[in-house]
């Protein structure tokens, strides 16, 4: 097997975006969700309720900040945070962030159509990963909402795509939200996997990844669907969920890259 796509979401809940490779930290890929919006209140705002927000997008910068865009939208670039008091953010696990500004509170407010606030995580080893989510004392990640990365393979899509109603559009890999996916002839074989090797670092599968129903929105229309949780629960509900892709946590640091050998073991 091989590394066929590597994609890093450096706001929460925003639109991601591939990479050639990504550096593997601890807590999962660099620049891979170190930043969420939340409301006025501090509660997490995330696609689930705001469709829009996968049209928006968040590029890295090489000082760990943003330039947030769209396709119809002007681009600000949002530094990380120098200073300011943090702020109470109900966000799993995670007390308090940084808040980015005003202007980038008004910015992505006007396009999500709410009162919204930006903030950055600054410290990701607080953050822990939940035991039921396979997490191990240690075991720390980004704002991501279940472990540090989340893998997918293409013949596990495959499958659930010839699983669906004939004339059903055939699902994209997007809507799983990945941040590495590899190839491979065996549908769901990462459900049995202990370690995974890609490249030169090694990971612990933590977990299955139990999906919600923020993959029935079409990333590209936005329009919300039955598919593809009314496939999975047909052919992969168990525990009273439905289940795609599996958790990761790094064992070591080093980078991952399209093109690296995936190894089982």
């Amino acid at each position: 097997m091989q590394v066929t796509r590597v994609r890093i979401y450096p706001v929460k809940s925003l639109g991601g975006l591939d990479v050639r490779s990504a550096r593997v930290e601890p807590w999962g890929l660099a620049a891979d969700r170190r930043w969420a919006v939340v409301d006025e209140h501090g509660a997490k705002v995330t696609a689930r309720e705001r469709n829009v927000m996968l049209s928006l997008q968040a590029e890295p910068l090489a000082d760990g900040g943003v330039l947030l865009g769209g396709a119809t939208s002007d681009p600000l670039r949002v530094d990380v945070p120098g200073g300011g008091d943090p702020i109470e953010v109900q966000v799993t696990r995670q007390g308090t962030a940084l808040p980015a500004g005003d202007e980038a509170d008004e910015w992505l407010s006007s396009r999500i159509g709410q009162q919204v606030r930006l903030v950055w995580q600054p410290d990701p080893t607080v953050r822990t990963v939940k035991a039921d989510h396979g997490g191990q004392e240690g075991d720390r990640m980004s704002l991501a909402d279940a472990g540090p990365l989340l893998l997918t393979t293409e013949a596990s899509l495959a499958a659930l795509n010839a699983w669906t109603d004939e004339g059903a559009p055939e699902l994209d890999m997007l809507r799983f939200r990945p941040n590495v996916v590899v190839d491979g002839d065996e549908p769901f074989a990462e459900d049995d996997w202990g370690f995974v090797t890609l490249g030169e670092v090694r990971f612990r599968v933590a977990a299955g990844c139990d999906r919600c129903m923020m993959t029935g929105i079409d990333p590209v229309t936005l329009q919300r669907g039955l598919e593809p949780i009314r496939t999975l629960s047909k052919y992969r509900r168990r525990d009273g969920k439905t289940w795609f892709g599996v958790l990761l946590v790094p064992q070591d640091e080093g980078e991952v890259a399209v093109g690296d050998a995936a190894t089982v073991g």
